[in-house]
């Protein structure tokens, strides 16, 4: 193989920007979603220091925790936005949704903890429930979550992947060569963006403890069981726990570069290298951001071709981002 240095356009300025096809609808809807959380928030804590209303009061300041949890996903989004062309970023700032969704997920689970005590503490220590006012509140922050949550649902299955290629040839020389970076959509459970998802399943929890308040509430006020809130915080608790577990594992396994169980990427890229014969030595695959991956793939061939042509024919797999190519001649 000769050596050759390719000079297409965009091989030494292509850029690095990971973030997911949504990124900026998903940041718009989580600011408003805060906006109407603080919005009730106020609402509820003014309410209930005119009409002297505790529960209107501790609703409030409970809103307002789930309120600076979401901070924490408008902040990713708007770091990750700003710093996209960051060259710091070597392989940009796609992962800072993963990032703020492991963080969100932290507080998710300190929140369930706190829920879970109070819950207990309620339960070994029974108080007067007021249940008309007190279901007045679930039913308000009910129609408020269920709101944020239409917000946040995650409805977009497309992503678009940055198709540049880094490519190393190893002959008796380097072969560089740097493929297309064009624009492509595809359909892939792969885009998941763990940011939105942690949002969302803040509010999912608030809306979850509120169903289980209204319930008890109403059974309670009927028989005049005081033990059954406090026994649905503690199954609130445990869901919302659940909730945050799963969080924690998806978003640090992207953190981690973890590839998880039934991830078929690495798979389809061996498919499509070895179809005519090749035999790739060494592969890593990794997530770069929504819909986004980056790979760096080692083969070994009897008749060795330009990078630039395996590249080629890994176009079809539209989550990889990135990809870096090297070639060796199989040994005799």
């Amino acid at each position: 193989m000769s050596g050759a240095h390719s000079s297409q356009t965009g091989v030494l300025g292509h850029d690095h920007v990971f973030l997911g096809d949504r990124h900026r609808r998903n940041e718009q809807r989580t600011w408003l979603v805060i906006a109407l959380t603080t919005v009730t928030m106020v609402a509820e804590i003014a309410a209930g220091t005119f009409y002297g209303s505790m529960a209107l009061v501790a609703d409030g300041w409970h809103m307002s925790t789930h309120a600076a949890a979401m901070l924490i996903a408008a902040l990713a989004y708007l770091f990750a936005r700003r710093n996209a062309n960051n060259r710091r970023f070597t392989f940009g700032t796609g992962k800072l949704g993963d990032l703020g969704g492991f963080a969100s997920a932290i507080t998710l689970a300190l929140i369930a903890l706190l829920i879970g005590w109070e819950s207990l503490v309620r339960l070994a220590n029974p108080i007067e429930i007021s249940f008309p006012q007190a279901i007045t509140v679930a039913v308000i922050g009910l129609v408020v979550n269920l709101a944020c949550a239409w917000l946040l649902r995650d409805d977009h299955a497309h992503h678009h992947g940055h198709g540049h290629g880094h490519s190393h040839g190893h002959g008796h020389s380097h072969v560089h060569d740097h493929a297309d970076h064009g624009h492509r959509e595809h359909k892939t459970s792969r885009g998941r963006d763990n940011n939105l998802r942690a949002a969302y399943l803040h509010v999912l929890a608030d809306a979850l403890t509120s169903v289980l308040a209204i319930f008890a509430l109403a059974v309670g006020s009927l028989n005049g069981w005081l033990w059954l809130d406090p026994l649905m915080g503690i199954v609130g608790a445990l869901v919302i726990a659940r909730w945050s577990l799963g969080l924690i594992r998806d978003t640090g396994g992207v953190l981690l570069d973890y590839a998880p169980e039934g991830e078929d990427l690495p798979e389809e890229i061996r498919a499509v290298i070895e179809a005519n014969g090749d035999r790739i030595v060494d592969l890593h695959v990794w997530q770069l951001g929504p819909g986004h991956h980056g790979a760096i793939i080692s083969l070994v061939s009897e008749t060795p071709q330009s990078p630039s042509l395996y590249h080629r024919k890994l176009a079809q797999i539209r989550e990889l981002s990135h990809v870096t190519i090297e070639v060796e001649p199989l040994a005799a």
